[in-house]
């Protein structure tokens, strides 16, 4: 028993003494399918906490760990066992504390990519099971039309319930090609239901664009990416070379978040230079400052910025600070609200603990986390229908009225702004406040513009 004793002391004094490797600058979970923590240069120079050790509690747990070993009705490798009590002592934490063993060690560092092997779902642990907070764009799991809220109640016919999330991961990744089998509570739905589910390659695409109208762009980012950043700027580039950018509709709906500094560059391109985001936390190499490089790439252009509950970490921090700064227009509804920085702590080659080292906050010291970010204009997502109204008598109705022009001159605008504001309310919410922005202005130019909706999704 000593000698377990010496070595569990021994095993728990390596991890504490051991230093950061790198964080995980974002608010997901990186023992998610497709998490984007990135792994960011090693910290070094800040000292272990020193305090002595509860060696009265660590006898209790040697004690418990000797009676499993040899009461148990199964044999258990001691390995297996320790893992199980790593696991068990940060999932009681938060829930993004996490044991990565080396699958999703090497998801963690694949994901930040942009690619990597799964189903294309962001997720959490939610009383027990797992809550998809968002499918990515053009995923297998979008397509089989799996939706933000849903619970995984089951895998291959197998509950999940208080299965560690890593586990969970685990069995939802596989070969390309191969198919996992999902069994979904779905809030409305009465009973629950099986969706099936083909596994591929997931390449995020970072960012795309598409011109609302002449001079509007809208702007999306799925998720950030370590590049994510220089690709919005590169699309900001072009769109300025091909003419005057009246405003921009910057589209971080159900983006789950990603590298921090992707979002620092991101929201730097808008702002001429000052305060993105920092962070506080117990550690001294916790407390960081983050900040825009000078030069703001629209010049002033009105900006609105659209987010949701499937809006987190790192497009939270773009919002926020946008919001903060007085930059931006943030409208639809309230973010998720994970405002987290994870740390990522080796304790052997192919093992690490992912543990909460810090929060972030907006330029005006405003706490992300289980807050999230309150829109300036709430815009629910909601399914919009024309009323017709009874028909009036108009001037062009009078017998032998004068004309005023070819009335087709306009239909085009108009029939485009009506398919944009049937297919997606909140984004034509968006267009309508920056032109009604610019209708003050004296840029604004005349002329026949057209509208489109954003192109379809489709790549997996």
């Amino acid at each position: 028993m000593r000698s377990r004793f010496c070595s569990l002391t021994l095993l728990l004094l390596t991890m504490t003494c051991l230093p950061a490797a790198a964080e995980g600058e974002s608010a997901d979970d990186s023992a998610n399918p497709h998490a984007a923590d990135p792994l960011s240069t090693a910290t070094e120079g800040a000292g272990p906490d020193t305090s002595s050790l509860p060696l009265e509690e660590l006898q209790m747990f040697a004690d418990v760990f000797n009676q499993i070993r040899q009461g148990y009705v199964e044999s258990v490798p001691d390995s297996e066992l320790f893992e199980l009590a790593v696991q068990g002592m940060l999932s009681g934490l938060d829930p993004h504390s996490v044991f990565l063993k080396e699958k999703a060690f090497d998801s963690l560092q694949e994901t930040t990519q942009g690619e990597f092997s799964g189903l294309g779902i962001e997720i959490r642990q939610d009383r027990g099971y797992i809550t998809i907070i968002a499918p990515i764009d053009g995923s297998p799991a979008e397509a089989a039309g799996l939706k933000a809220g849903d619970v995984i109640l089951k895998i291959d016919g197998e509950s999940i319930r208080d299965v560690p999330v890593n586990k969970s991961v685990e069995r939802m990744r596989g070969p390309t090609g191969s198919e996992v089998l999902l069994t979904i509570g779905r809030r409305g739905v009465a009973d629950p239901f099986d969706v099936k589910v083909i596994r591929d390659v997931i390449k995020v695409p970072s960012v795309r664009s598409r011109e609302l109208m002449d001079g509007y762009l809208w702007l999306r980012a799925s998720q950030f990416q370590k590049d994510t950043g220089l690709e919005a700027i590169d699309i900001l580039q072009k769109a300025r070379t091909e003419g005057a950018l009246k405003g921009v509709v910057l589209d971080l709906r159900n983006n789950p978040g990603g590298v921090l500094g992707a979002s620092v560059d991101m929201a730097g391109a808008l702002l001429d230079g000052g305060l993105v985001v920092y962070t506080e936390g117990r550690h001294p190499q916790s407390k960081e400052r983050f900040d825009a490089s000078p030069g703001d790439m629209l010049e002033g252009a009105p900006v609105v910025v659209l987010i949701n509950g499937g809006s987190a970490s790192a497009s939270e921090i773009v919002a926020g600070a946008l919001q903060d700064r007085r930059r931006a227009v943030i409208m639809g509804t309230r973010s998720f609200g994970k405002g987290s920085v994870q740390t990522i702590l080796p304790v052997s080659d192919t093992r690490a603990v992912k543990l909460t080292t810090a929060l972030y906050y907006t330029p005006k010291g405003r706490s992300i986390q289980a807050e999230g970010i309150v829109p300036d204009i709430v815009v629910e997502r909601a399914e919009v229908k024309s009323v017709e109204s009874n028909r009036q008598t108009k001037e062009a109705d009078l017998q032998g009225s004068l004309s005023g022009g070819d009335p087709a001159d306009n239909q085009s605008e108009s029939e485009s702004l009506a398919e944009l504001r049937t297919s997606d309310n909140q984004l034509y919410e968006a267009l309508t406040l920056l032109r009604g922005i610019n209708l003050l202005t004296p840029d604004e130019q005349s002329g026949q513009e057209e509208a489109s909706t954003p192109e379809a999704v489709n790549e997996a």
